[in-house]
C-alpha cells in the first residue's frame, strides 16, 4: 500500500534535543491522566458514522449525549456514507483544521454497467493513480470549477461480476462518486458508486478505537450514574491524538504560559524538535509531558531551530492550552 499523503508514517521521527531538562511535576500532567472533566474539555472521538444522518446531526447528538456546549467534526461525510468521523469536544475543536486537508482512505463498492475483463479493469484503475482532474458533481455544495486531486493508490479488493470492491487513498476533497463515473467512462461501459465507507482520515483509522454512538452513551452513563471513568476514557481520546501526524517542537516549562497568551516561541524556549520541519510548516508545540500547547507555523527548519540561540522559531496560530495551566514566568 502506498503512503497516504499527510497521514502519519509508521517510522517515528528523530527528535533533536537541544538541552536536558525535567518538567516540574507540580503543574500540567500526562494527557491521559487529566481529570475526567478536563478530559472531556480536551477530547476527541473517533466516531463511527452510520448511513443516514448528516455529519452535523451526529455532532449534535454527541453534544447532547456528553452534555457539552461545543463540538465539531473533522471532515464532512455525506448522509449515505459511513465510517470514520473524528469529533472534537470543546477546546479540542481548535485542532480540527489540521484534519480537513489530511489524506483520506475509503472502501468503495462500484457497479459496472457492462462486462469488463479483469485485466482491463486493473489497467484503468492503475491509470487513475496520481494526479487527476475533477469537476464537482451538479449536486455538490461547492463551485463546479475544474480542480486537481491526487489519488495515492487504488487497490482492487474483490470482484463479483459487475460489482467491484476497491480501496482508495486520496487527497482531501476528492469526489469518489465522480471517480467511479470517470472510471466507468474510461472502461467504455459506464459505472456508478453503490456504497462508500471512510476507513481513515489523518491519524484516525477504522481499526483503532472506532466508537459507535450507543457505546459513547453507555460510557457516559456509567460515569454519571456510577462514577466509573474507565469506559469514558476508552471512547474519548486526548486532543494530542489529533495532531500525532504533525511534526513537533518541545517547549521549556517556563515558556508555556507565554505561548498560551499568544506569544511567539523564541529559540531559548525550545528543548527538542522533530526532524522534517521546513519553513512555513504547521507544527504542534508540546510540553515535556506531551501536552498540546498550540498549533504554530514554523519560521525555521528543524536544523536551524536546533542550532539557534536567539530569534523567533514559531508563531502560534491556534492556542489550545488554557492560560494558567503552567505558571507565569514572563
Amino acid at each position: 500500500m502506498g503512503k497516504l499523503g499527510s497521514l502519519p508514517s509508521d517510522v517515528r521521527r528523530e527528535v533533536l534535543i537541544r538541552a536536558h531538562d525535567v518538567s516540574n511535576p507540580d503543574y500540567g500532567c500526562e494527557p491521559r491522566e487529566r481529570a475526567i472533566t478536563d478530559y472531556l474539555r480536551l477530547g476527541v472521538i473517533n466516531l463511527d458514522k452510520p448511513v443516514g444522518p448528516t455529519s452535523h446531526e451526529l455532532v449534535s447528538w454527541v453534544k447532547r449525549i456528553l452534555e457539552v456546549p461545543k463540538a465539531g467534526h473533522g471532515g464532512t461525510l455525506d448522509p449515505k456514507v459511513s465510517g470514520v468521523l473524528p469529533v472534537a469536544l470543546q477546546r479540542a475543536t481548535k485542532v480540527m483544521q489540521v484534519l480537513l486537508p489530511a489524506g483520506k482512505e475509503y472502501i468503495c463498492l462500484m457497479h459496472l454497467h457492462g462486462d469488463v475483463p479483469d485485466h482491463l479493469l486493473e489497467q484503468v484503475m492503475k491509470e487513475f493513480e496520481g494526479e487527476i482532474y475533477q469537476r464537482p458533481p451538479v449536486r455538490a455544495a461547492v463551485r463546479r470549477s475544474l480542480r486537481r486531486r491526487r489519488i495515492y493508490y487504488l487497490e482492487l479488493i474483490e470482484r463479483d461480476g459487475r460489482d467491484v470492491l476497491f480501496r482508495l487513498g486520496c487527497q482531501a476533497g476528492t469526489y469518489v462518486r465522480k471517480l467511479c463515473h470517470d472510471m466507468g467512462k474510461a472502461l467504455g461501459c459506464g459505472a456508478h458508486m453503490v456504497e462508500l465507507r471512510r476507513t481513515r482520515t489523518g491519524p484516525f483509522r477504522e481499526d483503532e478505537s472506532l466508537v459507535k454512538l450507543h457505546d459513547l452513551a453507555d460510557a457516559y452513563a456509567f460515569w454519571k450514574e456510577n462514577g466509573t471513568e474507565k469506559y469514558l476514557r476508552e471512547v474519548v481520546q486526548p486532543v494530542e491524538v489529533a495532531v500525532s501526524h504533525l511534526p513537533k517542537i518541545f517547549v521549556r516549562d517556563a515558556a508555556v504560559d507565554a505561548i498560551c497568551h499568544g506569544a511567539s516561541l523564541a529559540a531559548p524556549g525550545v528543548l527538542g524538535v522533530e526532524t522534517g520541519i521546513s519553513l512555513g510548516t504547521l507544527v504542534a508545540l508540546m510540553t515535556l509531558k506531551g501536552e498540546l500547547i498550540a498549533l504554530a507555523k514554523s519560521l525555521m527548519t528543524s536544523r536551524e531551530i536546533r542550532e539557534a540561540d536567539h530569534g523567533i522559531v514559531a508563531k502560534p496560530e491556534r492556542v489550545v492550552m488554557e492560560p494558567g495551566t503552567y505558571p507565569r514566568k514572563w
